[in-house]
């Protein structure tokens, strides 16, 4: 058995190995929602986030106020979150091993003694060209949360995810708009606050000028940052995009697939974009509609329910697998398999003694 790359830790750093990887992979191809804090969370259809049959798989603080994680990861420090997500045992948490014996938010707790929560090693040698596959049994680092949250997916076995609420760009909040119209300020359309701020440094309108100056609405929770600090975090996801871009062959060859559901994410240039309704829809198509599933003389029927398009099936074990047509088992090392041939002979003869007589 390979190394493992997930694993529970004690408070006395025992780690305990977690066999994680691909639990959540599906014949039919299993998907989630990686869930980031972009503004636009906020206009979501929750109902029908809710009632999609596909985990939501929130980072740091999104879907604060909107609705609970199934699945959570970060790469922040630890104070920076909820105690709730940290002790609710219904969210899976996923966290760099550094994190496991820091103390939970307004309590004594450690976070390796919460429940339903999982550590890993980070990487921080990966390159673009394998960013993801089945190799790996660490998880990358590349100062991002949603870059760890797409790796720690893909490990445990979503092929398909869905982005939502990953802007990946901060807009020139209002006041700074006004300031550009007293001043004669160039303001482009469509550029990102990093943008406009290095613009402005070109025009001689530099920190000193915009002093004091705060970014509201970087978030679909309240929360404010500097002018300064806004714009460090815009350049970051115009990066963190680029990393994005520069995997999308590995991606490919892993088998994994992103689909921008955020209407104005930078990433859309790079990667396929859909509506909420129209990614709910395929994940319909996969999984079913359980808004439409009935439960009317279920526990009447013992039979098998397949499509009505269904071909004729009849299971067979692998051509050359040994015993035949009996469940499969792995193939044996050569001395066995000649002793068990051996034994399938003699139980041959035994039942053939016993019908002649």
């Amino acid at each position: 058995m390979g190394q493992q790359t997930f694993f529970r830790m004690t408070t006395d750093k025992q780690k305990q190995p977690a066999e994680l990887a691909s639990s959540f992979a599906s014949a039919a191809g299993s998907s989630c929602f990686i869930v980031g804090a972009g503004p636009s969370l906020a206009g979501v259809d929750v109902d029908a986030l809710l009632n999609a049959p596909a985990p939501r798989f929130c980072i740091n603080l999104a879907g604060t106020g909107l609705f609970r994680p199934q699945f959570w990861t970060a790469y922040d420090p630890t104070a920076r979150f909820s105690r709730s997500t940290y002790l609710d045992p219904g969210v899976m948490k996923l966290l760099p091993a550094r994190r496991a014996l820091d103390l939970v938010p307004e309590t004594t707790w450690k976070v390796c003694d919460c429940p339903n929560v999982y550590f890993f090693q980070g990487d921080r040698e990966r390159g673009f060209d394998n960013f993801v596959g089945s190799q790996h049994a660490t998880v990358v680092d590349w100062n991002d949360s949603l870059m760890q949250a797409i790796d720690v997916a893909y490990q445990l076995g979503f092929r398909t995810l869905y982005l939502l609420g990953c802007d990946m760009r901060i807009e020139p909040p209002a006041e700074l708009c006004a300031l550009a119209k007293e001043n004669d300020l160039d303001m482009p359309a469509g550029a990102s606050l990093h943008d406009v701020l290095q613009q402005w440094e070109r025009q001689g309108f530099g920190r000193e000028e915009r002093k004091g100056l705060t970014a509201e609405g970087v978030y679909h929770f309240e929360e404010a940052k500097s002018l300064e600090t806004a714009s460090a975090t815009d350049f970051h996801y115009f990066r963190v995009a680029q990393f994005l871009r520069l995997s999308r062959r590995a991606m490919s060859l892993a088998g994994l697939k992103l689909i921008s559901v955020t209407s104005e994410s930078r990433l859309n240039d790079f990667f396929p974009y859909q509506t909420l309704t129209a990614a709910i829809r395929e994940i319909h198509d996969a999984c079913g509609d359980p808004g439409a599933e009935t439960t009317r003389g279920r526990y009447a029927r013992t039979e098998a329910r397949l499509p009505d398009s269904a071909p004729a099936m009849r299971d067979f074990s692998p051509l050359h697998w040994p015993g035949g047509t009996s469940p499969c088992r792995k193939a044996e090392t050569p001395g066995h398999s000649q002793r068990a041939s051996r034994a399938r002979e003699m139980l041959q003869a035994d039942v053939l003694v016993e019908e002649e007589g």
